[in-house]
């Protein structure tokens, strides 16, 4: 199969889709069936105003491809927590109880999940800390005139939105790093059986890209097919349309973006974004904002990938300004942003409050810019090209890096090598309780697990084991343990069983010792060995192209085709 890593005119062996198909990167002038630079085409009402000259329309074309706050505290977590979008609201939190009941009055709410029970959140470690993870999500709505204007396509106004953009967010349990990993939006995944919470349709279980999961009832089932494709436990989501980017951009004041040629995102066919741009340097917001998260058709090799890095090239950027004091100066500046942001998004119901979202910012803004590592998914195409599948070994290996709460910046503090502990309690005397934790969603459960690894315990001089027959759904087999005196047994236990190290976690909420056999090891009583691509690894893999947050140095290459 050929690798993410080839680029050129072999992304256009894809196939060319119709101008009118939705998409993040579908644009106003569609409406009236000419390209931009057609006889005829006139701007639309709202148009883009360019970093340069100020007259490049807004984007078209589509491709399946890809009161007053006050200051202080609030003010200095608002500086930090653009990265999140939705937190940046959190300085109007001090306004005084009619204004905070007002912005959650424009917060709109939806269920967290929308298939079954999903995955148990892992348990806190040894300190009683839990990392967290957050799915933000990019909608193409066309659900008002606003949106309509924005992305075009005003066939498309009813029709349900697609999850064009989607990152997850981690934050490691001691909040020293975050990691964000994109996904390109027309990945082919298993998308779960979800039940819509409004009208209580069920939508069956199917293959598809994963942009398609929004319309199985809403983010609950985009979130439940992320779950199902990397095996982490996802806290929360956040969702934003057209609109709202384009209202927070403003707010925001602008955003410096760097290309390395002019870029001009658009063709005879209708493709593009709209993207005028000279080379250099230029701080974008507005529409044009938007034109930038929303280019494909002008960037490297017209594909959903490097429209990635250039959103991550944007997060980064608006970090590093606002962690630096240079914008949200003033309360005026702060109130706007709190409107845009709320009016803008969806959230789940575990964050449906200003306060819950302004104590989410607390959390983010200990991260050092440092510490920020961004990725796209590694990923390959389909034998026939025709899609994206993430790719074996890398993607699996950066899902498990998040799952293991490691940073994908492979800077993590390195445990100083000591000996391990020797077992304390004679293994015919530890209690182990074993679990089964093989309950996926799409592929179901694998009946008696718990009682298979029990009896290879026995097998193995571990009489004193029994099972728990409640069933729970974890991606990895793992050992946890209450403290420290304990470790030497859990390794013990670990080795015998063939588990890595890593499998033995001290928890503050474990009662005992508790073996729990995820969906690495659904069938047999070995423990299934790993190939050595897939081995546990301490960085993310190179097919992963990671930014780290302080390359205030990279630059949008500009695909010779699309300059001026």
């Amino acid at each position: 199969m050929r690798q993410s890593s080839v680029r050129g005119d072999r992304s256009r062996r894809r196939r060319e889709p119709d101008a009118q198909e939705p998409g993040w990167d579908d644009g106003p002038y569609q409406d009236q069936g000419l390209p931009p630079d057609a006889p005829g085409w006139t701007p639309p009402a709202g148009g883009a105003v360019s970093a340069g000259d100020g007259d490049a329309p807004a984007d078209g074309g589509g491709h399946r491809k890809g009161g007053r706050p006050r200051g202080g505290k609030g003010r200095k977590v608002l500086r930090w927590t653009a990265l999140t979008v939705a937190v940046l609201i959190v300085g109007g939190a001090g306004a005084g109880y009619w204004y905070y009941e007002h912005l959650n009055a424009n917060l709109r709410k939806a269920p967290r999940s929308l298939s079954g029970d999903g995955l148990k959140k892992p348990d806190p470690n040894a300190f009683g800390q839990s990392p967290l993870n957050i799915l933000l999500l990019g909608s193409d709505g066309r659900n008002s005139k606003k949106n309509i204007e924005l992305g075009g396509a005003r066939q498309d106004a009813d029709r349900k939105p697609l999850a064009d953009v989607q990152m997850l967010l981690h934050v490691s349990a001691d909040r020293s790093n975050m990691s964000v990993i994109s996904i390109p939006r027309d990945t082919r995944v298993t998308i779960p059986e979800c039940t819509d919470p409004k009208n209580h349709k069920v939508y069956p279980q199917t293959s598809a890209a994963i942009n398609e999961s929004l319309q199985h009832g809403g983010p609950g089932c985009t979130l439940a097919t992320w779950q199902e494709l990397t095996g982490i436990y996802v806290d929360h989501f956040m969702m934003v349309d057209f609109a709202g980017v384009v209202d927070m951009a403003d707010a925001i004041g602008g955003v410096p973006v760097c290309v390395d040629k002019n870029v001009y995102s658009h063709d005879s066919k209708g493709h593009g974004s709209g993207l005028r741009m000279e080379k250099g340097t230029h701080p974008v917001k507005g529409v044009q904002a938007l034109q930038w998260l929303r280019t494909r058709y002008g960037f490297e090799d017209n594909t959903d990938i490097g429209r990635a890095k250039a959103q991550h090239m944007y997060m980064n950027s608006m970090v590093r300004q606002l962690k630096a004091g240079t914008k949200l100066s003033n309360p005026g500046q702060l109130r706007d942003l709190a409107e845009a942001a709320t009016k803008a998004l969806t959230v789940d119901d575990g964050l449906d409050t200003v306060k819950k979202l302004y104590d989410l910012g607390g959390d983010l803004s200990r991260v050092p810019t440092k510490r920020i590592t961004m990725v796209t998914m590694p990923w390959q195409y389909s034998p026939d090209e025709s899609y994206v599948m993430p790719k074996p070994g890398d993607a699996e290996g950066t899902f498990g890096l998040l799952r293991n709460d490691t940073a994908l910046d492979g800077k993590d503090k390195k445990k100083k090598a000591t000996p391990d502990p020797e077992p304390s309690t004679p293994k015919a005397q530890l209690k182990v309780v074993v679990q089964n934790g093989t309950n996926s969603t799409v592929n179901g459960p694998v009946s008696g697990r718990a009682s298979v690894v029990q009896q290879r315990l026995s097998g193995l001089g571990y009489s004193a084991a029994g099972t728990d027959s409640a069933l729970t759904t974890q991606a990895d087999t793992t050992i946890t343990y209450r403290d420290k005196g304990q470790r030497g047994d859990a390794l013990a236990l670990a080795k015998a069983l063939g588990l890595p190290k890593s499998a033995a976690r001290e928890s503050s909420s474990a009662t005992g010792m508790r073996l729990v056999v995820g969906n690495d090891w659904r069938n047999g009583s070995a423990y299934p060995k790993k190939s050595g691509e897939e081995k546990a690894a301490d960085k993310a893999p190179d097919s992963a192209d990671a930014l780290n947050g302080e390359d205030s140095k990279a630059c949008m290459k500009v695909n010779p085709q699309y300059t001026f």
